[in-house]
């Protein structure tokens, strides 16, 4: 086919490694498949949740050309809390994304204290918290919500298990399928479970 300007069309040849890819191996990350469903959740007016900035103070900053800075030296001015937070059917929602390759288990070490202080301060003034666990190597992804998570974390500061048993995320989270325009569809889940 020929564009208007008179030049053909480039095709882009499809190997057969690109075409045995398939479902288990999407390219994305699960950052970027929450960050594609919350653009669709925005623009279908479905809900406000956005990818919270990590604050981050600047010291030292380098002017190569008058249009270009770059930013040489920078330090974070305190730990992030959760990664995206919203409003949703009334209810403000906060959640942590996590992603493991490991088959059996979701390690705790992935967690801080100061993010779980602050989801349980978020459910406790009624808000709505939970983690988003994607088991990449069985491209699974789950809502686990905080309140399940919390007995975990207490049992692994007092020398407890560090980690969380595949099986129990599986038990104790709700499976989040996979679709095209809503990559991550987490809110079908959240109105399952707090709705």
């Amino acid at each position: 086919m020929n564009y208007p300007n008179g030049k053909k069309r480039k095709v882009k040849q499809v190997t057969s490694q690109t075409n045995n890819q398939g479902y288990s191996n999407r390219g994305m990350s699960l950052e970027a498949d929450i960050n594609v469903t919350n653009t669709y959740y925005l623009e279908t007016d479905k809900a406000v949740i956005h990818k919270k900035p990590t604050p981050v103070q600047i010291v030292n900053v380098k002017y190569p050309k008058r249009s270009a800075a770059v930013i040489t030296e920078a330090y974070f001015k305190q730990a992030s809390t959760t990664d995206y937070n919203g409003i949703y059917r009334n209810h403000y929602i906060d959640f942590e994304a996590k992603e493991t390759k490991n088959k059996t288990l979701f390690p705790l070490s992935n967690i801080h204290e100061h993010q779980i202080k602050h989801m349980q301060s978020i459910i406790k003034h009624g808000g709505i918290s939970f983690f988003i666990i994607r088991f990449s190597s069985y491209n699974e992804t789950y809502l686990f919500p905080g309140e399940n998570l919390f007995p975990y974390w207490y049992e692994m500061l007092e020398d407890g298990r560090k980690s969380i048993p595949y099986e129990k995320i599986t038990q104790d989270g709700k499976l989040i399928p996979f679709q095209y325009q809503v990559r991550v569809d987490y809110l079908s889940i959240v109105d399952t479970l707090y709705f």
